[in-house]
């Protein structure tokens, strides 16, 4: 995902591309000004415009602690705050934290709150709120898939109106990230299944915009918090619209309606590629911080057995999908982690594309072509499965068909079955209905994902849909959460890494290269180790560029 404020430690599967298209919410003048102009523009931030973003689907509750999908994440990411955030050099930076205390023994966190923060309604923000979140992450009766990482947590007290503490059992190398969670508020959810709260779809937090409209499988519009703690926003107004084919979005970008989207390989590498989008757009490129895999429903019998899983990983040709899908923009993904993150095995099994060696091995395993009929079976059944995606994200069907020719070259018949994004993680993954699915996980800085592979993370709602279990990972991954130097966690995250390569619980694809493009008028963009949208809020236009009123 496209992450326009934070950096959550893990955000869910869908790497959303972000899309601009017109919103009624405004009204559109002319183009106006050439990008050439823009170097007689204003050099201070002025307030004004607004900036369109889309997504291929639409939210599902609009409140951090129990949001599992990316457009949900990235409208809460512009109305909540968490205590702390990550800022441009990935380093924590207080937000509703001014500032924090920790014990030599890493076990208590004091937070220390700002004062004057008011939720949208104008109530004042006070800790009652965080220890209320925090009552809420450890509540077995909500439906959130964050809260292992609370109940790590022994006590958690109200010293004062703006002073937060938390003790926990054992150390946690985690803690202090864990709580760049948002934050919800008590006055308007205490006593309420915040499941199903009407909250979740009119949303109030403390962040730089407000909640304004949603219009189901259309829009989410958000308009400038004007009493926002750090100083309001200069851009109006955040429309988030929901368009489920990327192409009709790009040609929207050309015409003029469209100010930033993910771009694809194609469109960075070629189609950007004239005058016209030099002359209007800014183009970037940056390491990605996540992956793209094939996952496997390990309560499935076909996929059981670790040798079948290799065997897969070396039928599937990982450099013609990313020369053919990507265009040379990304890396060989071999486990959780990307090659720039310091958790990074560099020597884990290689999968490399072999098919003679998939064949062997998948006959070993007991499956072969005992009919002649050029499909591989075992004890009378045909290996086949189907592989399901989600809709608007050409690469990933693309990825699915190059996969699907390869393992029919071994033998093996795979179907391919594109779903609507809502559809596909309420009928599919959260009902662990499905034999093999193409996703993507967004990751976080610290190399700890307890909540995706851990045995106990396979309720519904909860991130290890795969049903993935191995004993010596468990131990490793809590022994990573208690382990607080960063010598001593790589040595663990790079056996953790070693160990998935190893099992192939998913056949891990590609880490892509991220590929933001802005429209030229938007002054303000930094790009740093932390991308280019950490600092939307600081983003503005010149007067004379401003494209939308409210």
């Amino acid at each position: 995902m496209t992450s326009t404020r934070r950096l959550p430690r893990i955000v869910c599967c869908l790497s959303a591309l972000i899309l601009v298209l017109s919103g009624a919410a405004c009204s559109k003048s002319d183009r106006g000004s050439t990008p050439a102009k823009t170097e007689t523009a204003a050099s201070e931030p002025v307030t004004g415009d607004a900036i369109v973003v889309a997504s291929i689907g639409d939210a599902k509750r609009l409140n951090p602690v129990i949001a599992n999908d990316s457009a949900s994440g990235d409208i809460n990411g512009q109305v909540f705050n968490g205590l702390i955030r990550y800022d441009k050099d990935l380093q924590f930076e207080g937000e509703l934290a001014e500032s924090w205390d920790v014990s030599e023994d890493g076990l208590v966190i004091t937070f220390h709150l700002r004062a004057g923060v008011l939720w949208h309604d104008g109530e004042p923000f006070t800790a009652e709120d965080v220890l209320f979140t925090y009552l809420k992450l450890i509540d077995p009766d909500v439906a959130t898939p964050y809260g292992a990482d609370y109940e790590r947590v022994q006590k958690a007290e109200v010293l004062d109106p703006l002073t937060f503490r938390v003790a926990y059992k054992e150390a946690f190398a985690p803690a202090l990230e864990s709580w760049a969670m948002g934050v919800i508020p008590k006055h308007l959810l205490h006593g309420k299944d915040i499941n199903t709260a009407e909250f979740n779809r009119s949303p109030i937090g403390t962040g730089p915009y407000r909640f304004k409209e949603w219009i189901t499988g259309q829009k989410i519009v958000l308009s400038a918090n004007e009493q926002y703690f750090k100083g309001r926003p200069h851009i109006d107004e955040y429309i988030y619209r929901v368009i489920p084919d990327p192409a009709t979005t790009f040609l929207e970008l050309k015409s003029g309606g469209v100010d930033a989207m993910g771009l694809t390989p194609l469109q960075y590498q070629r189609q950007t590629d004239t005058a016209f989008f030099r002359e209007n757009f800014r183009k970037f490129r940056y390491a990605g911080n996540g992956y793209t895999y094939l996952g496997y429903n390990l309560k499935d019998p076909k996929f059981r057995e670790k040798r079948v899983r290799q065997a897969l990983s070396h039928a599937i040709n990982k450099d013609d999908i990313i020369k053919g899908v990507r265009l040379g923009l990304g890396s060989p993904a071999t486990g959780p982690y990307p090659p720039h993150y310091w958790a990074y095995n560099e020597n884990v099994p290689i999968y490399e594309y072999h098919p003679d060696k998939a064949r062997a091995m998948l006959k070993e395993a007991g499956w072969e072509d005992t009919d002649q009929d050029g499909l591989l079976d075992r004890e009378g059944v045909s290996f086949r499965f189907t592989i399901i995606t989600n809709q608007g994200n050409d690469e990933r069907k693309q990825a699915a068909e190059i996969i699907q020719q390869n393992l029919r070259q071994v033998g093996v018949d795979v179907k391919i079955k594109i779903v609507e994004w809502q559809a596909f993680i309420n009928q599919f993954v959260d009902k662990r209905n499905f034999e093999a699915i193409i996703l993507g996980w967004s990751i976080g800085i610290d190399p700890d994902n307890y909540i995706m592979w851990h045995s106990s993370q396979t309720a519904p709602n909860q991130y290890n849909f795969i049903s993935y279990s191995n004993p010596e990972l468990d131990e490793l991954l809590i022994g990573g959460r208690k382990t607080f130097g960063q010598a001593e966690r790589q040595k663990i995250y790079r056996r953790v890494h070693a160990i998935l390569a190893e099992d192939q619980p998913y056949c891990f694809l590609w880490v892509p290269d991220a590929l933001p493009i802005v429209d030229v008028r938007f002054h303000g963009i930094k790009e740093e180790k932390a991308g280019i949208w950490y600092n939307f809020e600081d983003w503005w236009v010149p007067k004379n560029l401003q494209r939308y009123v409210p």
